[in-house]
């Protein structure tokens, strides 16, 4: 029987079986791979792997081992897309939706108490913490959503996983609410671990409500996950997002009977313009006071595959309703994910041998009925119903203007011959205007403005008489240190201003479907690319967004050669020695940095992967969202926060790093004042580490310094220069350029802030931090003895 893998650009075909096991199958029939949907093969990756295809209405990438486990019939070129309906039983009493032109007021579900009954309300007391879970897809706006309830400043992406922690917010203008904003998403079948917080978010701390956000462009594969939370018996408020985009490509959705099939309030939003978020709030705040649950959790139908499905669920229900009690668990939920052999569930549970054999037979009996095995049945009844809901109450255009736009775009940047240069174009690009024109030009003003503002305050006190030890402290401590680094954040707000963009538009997850071939090389996934670009920007948060990988073996792997891209924090440093030694050659001295940065990077994966790290990557299953324009708010709000912590840590860790350098400068070991620095604290403690470094060409003491700050920041190694030396000329004394090439390749590859430590510390543990601490110094310092021996020659 053809597969997937045997499909041609642009032909069609009905998945007649998922094969394979584990947690990828179930991910796959999860996000709709099931038997009996379209699927229609878009294109191939440049490199030939791996491949875009288009389910349940959405593009979806797979990789063509995967793929070739996936059989198929009924291969086609016809453009009819979808599910048939055929044999589907109809939801009762189900009729049909006339096209509507615009969104229907409702009262509806948890409306002024209108499905309330009165006669036996037991609402929480007055004072009560209304507590919500923020839940959906990837790629739904569920950040942006949060950001409009809660006035919350959050880094909002197009990738999926850019929300790496859990965040919490009080709805505005409702003090006794609390929401948390969760990782996204597809099923409560957990894949990666971020999708494990989720589920035992909802599971362990029992929110007083759930808000579901369900993309209403993408509707069928959104409303798994709802059908999934409905099983949990909590109150729940459905948010259509995207219902603007709906509209504008001649689609509707007929909201009342959308809630009179799921049994929960559905709310048409638009995150992105706060349309509707008002009519969402007090629908919530509703049915959590009241804790008015779902109407509906039974989405099985009798008839359907001779109810095989249906008789299972409801004998597991019956046998398991004791066990489900004692383990708070809801019953209908602990029913579904049993029979799809669910482990952390079944080991909830408890049951004995007696049991766990009765639900043994059950679930063969239902796959001898159904034609189905346990996963598949269970994921087809969920996606029948679905379409039947969709059927009823949806009318959806052919396609949207968004997908027509995405797939021209795609044609360019996505295109076999055109993916790579368009990707080294667009980063070379992105660099020249950072460092040569936008952020460099900026650059070069704010630093002629703090030298000025330092100079005007060093006369000033001098004319009034202040000591020249405070003089000192003022002029060499802060401004030479902290101003130094300050005048560095043009650059580093240009850089993240062009990161978001690709990351808010859509660009970032293409970035990792024409990267995956080269990564699995390294024995990486395409995923790894973003938590590496991201490395680019900031090493923190790139060691956080590794938790959307699937293994631990590719977090590990992608963990170690993030530290190995520089971030922008060594920016200042860069700068400031190309601008002293290399004048003229900016770019070309950057990209040389960048390129070794990634070749040690590469290296060390490698030599990994074929040493401790044996081993395959992970499956590269991943939706391609739609390109978006980005919001201004959102990268307003991403530049904001870039700059504010910036700026904290210029007058935090810099600040009482600048401090702590200029005294131990200023003062001898028997704390007098010194004239020559030579004769100071800090040249008798760099005095000890220096022979270390003098093979690499920079054994003066205060280039040692320098690089011990850097390990409190990054920013601090230009500070610290500043203070030592005074002025580049007196540098320019000590270092010639083939040694200042040696010191930026060492800034380059030895150990990242401590701020990343912490990062790598609290996601691989202690050891962890610890080796790669060590194992940077040592790569960074063979590195930079190699240059200095080559500049040598």
């Amino acid at each position: 029987m053809p597969t997937i893998k045997d499909l041609k650009i642009g032909q069609q075909a009905t998945v007649a079986s998922v094969g394979g096991e584990g947690a990828l199958r179930q991910h796959l029939l999860d996000m709709g791979m099931i038997p009996g949907v379209t699927v229609e093969l878009i294109k191939y990756a440049p490199m030939g792997d791996p491949i875009e295809l288009r389910v349940q209405s959405y593009e979806l990438t797979l990789r063509l081992d995967d793929a070739s486990r996936i059989e198929v019939v009924n291969v086609r070129d016809c453009a009819e897309t979808g599910r048939s309906l055929a044999g589907i039983a109809s939801l009762p009493q189900e009729k049909a939706i006339p096209p509507v032109n615009k969104l229907i007021d409702h009262p509806g579900l948890g409306e002024g108490g209108r499905f309330h009954n009165k006669k036996t309300e037991h609402p929480l007391p007055d004072g009560t913490c209304l507590t919500f879970a923020l839940a959906g897809n990837q790629n739904s706006g569920k950040t942006t959503l949060f950001n409009q309830l809660t006035g919350s400043n959050q880094h909002v992406g197009n990738f999926p996983g850019v929300t790496v922690d859990r965040k919490d917010g009080v709805i505005r203008g409702h003090k006794d609410t609390l929401v948390t904003d969760l990782p996204g998403i597809y099923s409560m079948s957990p894949y990666t671990s971020e999708e494990v917080v989720s589920r035992q978010f909802i599971l362990d701390e029992k929110p007083r409500g759930i808000i579901n956000i369900v993309d209403a462009t993408n509707i069928e594969r959104n409303l798994y996950l709802t059908l999934q939370l409905l099983e949990l018996n909590i109150p729940m408020v459905v948010a259509l997002n995207m219902m603007d985009e709906v509209q504008s490509n001649g689609g509707s959705v007929n909201v009342n009977r959308m809630e009179q099939l799921l049994g929960v309030p559905v709310v048409p939003i638009s995150a992105a313009k706060n349309e509707g978020i008002d009519e969402l709030v007090s629908h919530a705040i509703h049915v959590a006071k009241y804790q008015e649950k779902p109407l509906r959790q039974d989405f099985c139908d009798p008839e359907e595959r001779h109810g095989a499905v249906h008789r299972s669920i409801h004998a597991v229900m019956h046998l398991i309703e004791d066990h489900a009690d004692k383990s708070a668990i809801p019953i209908r939920f602990a029913a579904t994910k049993l029979i799809e052999g669910d482990k952390s569930v079944i080991d909830a549970l408890g049951l004995d041998t007696n049991e766990q054999e009765t639900v043994v037979h059950i679930v063969r009996q239902m796959e001898k009925e159904s034609g189905l095995d346990r996963s598949a049945a269970i994921a087809d009844m969920r996606f029948n119903f679905i379409e039947r809901v969709v059927a009823s109450s949806v009318v959806k255009p052919e396609k949207s203007r968004e997908q027509t736009r995405s797939s021209r775009i795609d044609s360019v940047l996505t295109g076999r011959f055109t993916a790579i240069p368009m990707f080294v174009l667009i980063m070379g690009l992105i660099f020249y205007l950072t460092f040569n024109v936008i952020g460099g030009s900026l650059q070069s003003l704010l630093d002629t403005g703090i030298q000025a503002l330092s100079d005007t305050c060093e006369k000033g006190m001098e004319a009034a008489g202040v000591n020249p030890l405070l003089i000192s402290l003022v002029v060499k401590g802060v401004f030479a240190g902290v101003g130094s680094v300050l005048s560095f954040l043009p650059i580093i707000v240009t850089l993240f201003f062009f990161l978001s963009l690709l990351e808010d538009s859509g660009y970032m997850a293409r970035i990792a479907f024409v990267m995956d071939k080269i990564l699995r090389k390294l024995g990486l996934s395409g995923r790894s690319i973003v938590p590496m670009l991201i490395g680019f920007g900031c090493s923190v948060p790139a060691v956080m967004s590794s938790r959307t990988l699937p293994s631990e073996r590719d977090r590990k792997l992608t963990v170690i050669m993030i530290p190995f891209m520089s971030c922008s924090a060594k920016l200042p440093i860069y700068s400031f020695f190309i601008s002293a030694f290399f004048p003229g050659r900016g770019a070309l001295v950057m990209l040389l940095l960048y390129f070794t940065g990634i070749a040690v990077g590469v290296l060390t994966a490698v030599i990994s992967k074929n040493t401790r790290y044996k081993g395959e990557a992970v499956p590269f299953v991943m939706e391609l969202p739609t390109y978006r324009m980005p919001r201004p708010k959102n990268v307003g709000q991403l530049l904001w926060e870039k700059s504010r912590d910036f700026i904290q840590r210029a007058f935090t860790v810099i600040f009482l790093a600048s401090i702590v350098i200029w005294f131990l400068e200023t003062f001898s070991p028997s704390f007098a004042m010194v004239t020559d620095s030579q004769n100071s604290i800090l040249a008798v403690i760099a005095g000890f580490i220096a022979p270390i470094f003098a093979p690499l060409g920079f054994g003066d003491w205060r280039m040692v310094t320098a690089l011990i700050s850097g390990f409190l920041a990054k920013e601090s190694v230009v500070s610290t220069l500043g203070i030592l030396f005074g002025s580049v000329a007196s540098l320019q004394q000590v270092l010639t350029p083939a040694r200042a090439a040696s010191f930026l390749v060492f800034c380059l590859l030895y150990t990242p802030c401590i701020a990343a430590i912490a990062s790598i510390r609290r996601e691989l543990g202690r050891r962890w931090a610890l080796w790669i601490v060590l194992f940077q110094c040592a790569i960074a310092w063979a590195c930079a003895f190699i240059v200095h021996l080559v500049t040598l020659i």
